[in-house]
């Protein structure tokens, strides 16, 4: 059941032909999408294609939601399996790339969410409601005299995270979901990571893109007037050990949303018909340029949807990773693990000092302090490998901090990795092959983004959100922090932070090293802030933080050093 706590919404804009190419409201419209077609300047179409427009489902409240469905035009009596995209981004606009999915004998069925488009109500955002509509999408389309009743589920975003809060409740239909990088918990992977309130991109997206006839959920003002958790934010957390159909998990170090919705899904979910690959490439390159992607992601629903005996059980590793090299360097992918955390990582816990990591605490008492306030001051403490090595897993913090001018305080933490010189590297988010340069020290500065360029991964902490349950916690090196309480901090008392860092894949070679950067602002190139709300100054850091070191205040860093 969706969560009872009263929501504020805020207005959206409202439909307009052309934009997201939207074509209006037609319900009971049919078409046919000829062979050879290329529309929005996509690739010609392959086959002809059968679209009904705006087919009305209702859900168990009574809403109506609609749907295109698109099937191959000489199908005739022939049972079809269905792939369905839900969200609340704009049928017409999103998950069409499946489109070349018709000719192989697939129905893809586009939704808009409520709220979103004509569908009735208001836009929710990626919670229990949306697991509840999306259940009942499933179950509708299932009954439908051209269906199979075989259903799966693909996207990546919002179009994973529903896919994981609809496969939570288990609709009989569903047979197979495939999340390519979607959050699990937006309050703690997105909107409050670390107890640091943050818009990202939902900022933009909630202005330029969804559209409906009512509104959305006001992420911000729900902050404002419930910052800490309550059912409310815990609604908005997936539980993927409820999860019993087959899935197809990709993820990577760099989303700034959903590396660890990835991980939780893979580590929780109770049964074997799981695999995650790990991609060293941005989702939207996965999805519209990896031809390889495809094809596997082709395989794998024709196992589960269509019944071929393909050989995707017997033959697909369970656990592929990525270990990003940096530079200008190619990542290594496709590394066959045995499981992730992989059996018999090493978490070798390193010593802050003197601007080094060390594998024995210091003798001597010091601190290392920051303009909390500017984004380019930063304590640095850095680690230079003898051996080639590789990195892969949960990195963590352990950081004992004060503050003399204020009662909280917020902690940056990121790895970064140096070259045999010092030189601070950063990994480009797809091959060098797809871009206009040949070096990423090419790349103008106004085109650097943390779409297409990666520092490093990177942990948030608010002090006073310091509080973890262990029992909770995905693994030790990763705290899981309720946000059900605040302990603010005298000024200048000392206290000790666990910081859980999103996953590394690393590789570094002798000479090279690892540098943990710690700093009161986030350290990304954008916050997309054009439609944002100034933050106000409670919620900021202010004055210079205290990194206290020695045999009192061990402060360090825990990283997974893993078997070669």
């Amino acid at each position: 059941m969706p969560q009872s706590t009263p929501i504020i919404f805020k207005p959206i804009g409202k439909p307009e032909i052309g934009n997201n190419n939207y074509q209006g409201f037609t319900p009971g419209r049919t078409e046919v999408l000829k062979k050879g077609s290329n529309n929005n300047n996509a690739k010609p179409l392959k086959s002809d294609i059968r679209v009904d427009h705006d087919v009305e489902i209702k859900a168990r409240d009574g809403i109506k939601m609609y749907a295109d469905i698109y099937r191959p035009a000489d199908a005739g009596d022939e049972k079809l399996p269905a792939i369905i995209s839900f969200s609340p981004y704009g049928k017409k606009y999103a998950s069409l790339t499946m489109l070349p999915w018709c000719p192989r004998g697939y129905a893809i069925i586009n939704v808009d969410a409520r709220g979103a488009g004509n569908s009735e109500g208001s836009v929710h955002v990626m919670g229990s409601q949306d697991g509840e509509d999306c259940y009942d999408v499933i179950e509708a389309i299932a009954a439908m005299d051209w269906c199979s009743g075989k259903i799966g589920m693909a996207g990546n975003s919002a179009l994973a995270i529903i896919q994981w809060r609809a496969a939570e409740l288990n609709p009989p239909h569903l047979a197979a979901i495939a999340p390519w990088e979607g959050s699990g918990d937006i309050y703690r992977e997105q909107f409050n990571r670390g107890g640091w309130f943050h818009m990202s991109n939902f900022d933009l997206i909630s202005t330029l893109i969804i559209k409906g006839n009512n509104g959305v959920e006001d992420m911000a003002a729900m902050y404002e007037k419930y910052p800490l958790s309550n059912p409310f934010w815990a609604d908005k957390r997936a539980d993927m050990s409820k999860v019993k159909c087959p899935v197809y998990i990709s993820g990577s170090d760099f989303s700034s949303m959903h590396t660890m919705g990835s991980v939780r899904g893979w580590m929780t979910i109770p049964h074997d018909k799981k695999w995650i690959r790990w991609s060293s490439a941005q989702e939207w390159f996965e999805l519209y340029c990896h031809p390889e992607s495809d094809v596997e992601l082709h395989r794998y629903f024709d196992f589960y949807l269509r019944g071929q005996d393909n050989g995707w059980e017997q033959d697909t590793p369970k656990v592929r990773w990525s270990a990003l090299q940096f530079g200008n360097r190619e990542a290594i992918d496709n590394i066959e693990l045995e499981d992730y955390p992989v059996p018999g990582t090493e978490y070798r816990e390193m010593f802050l000092h003197n601007g080094t990591l060390n594998s024995e605490p210091a003798k001597e008492t010091s601190v290392a302090t920051y303009d909390s306030t500017n984004k380019d001051d930063f304590a640095d403490f850095t680690y230079t490998f003898k051996d080639k090595t590789r990195l892969i897993g949960l990195p963590k913090a352990v950081l004992y901090v004060s503050c003399e001018e204020r009662d909280d305080l917020i902690i940056f933490v990121t790895l970064r990795k140096r070259d045999a010189k010092g030189n601070l590297l950063m990994h480009l988010n797809f091959p060098f092959k797809a871009m206009p340069y040949d070096t990423i020290e090419e790349i103008p500065l106004k085109e650097q983004a943390v779409l297409n360029l990666h520092k490093g991964s990177m942990g948030i902490l608010r002090a006073s959100h310091r509080a973890y349950d262990p029992e909770r916690s995905l693994h030790p090196q990763f705290p899981f922090h309720p946000h059900d309480k605040e302990e603010k901090i005298p000024p200048g008392t000392i206290v000790k932070l666990e910081i859980g860092i999103w996953s590394i894949g690393y590789d570094f070679d002798a000479g090279e090293s690892i540098s943990v950067q710690i700093g009161g602002q986030l350290p990304a190139f954008t916050e997309y802030d054009a439609f944002s709300k100034p933050r106000p100054e409670h919620e900021k850091n202010k004055g210079m933080h205290k990194i206290h070191i020695g045999p009192e205040h061990p402060s360090s860093i825990i990283l997974p050093f893993i078997p070669q």
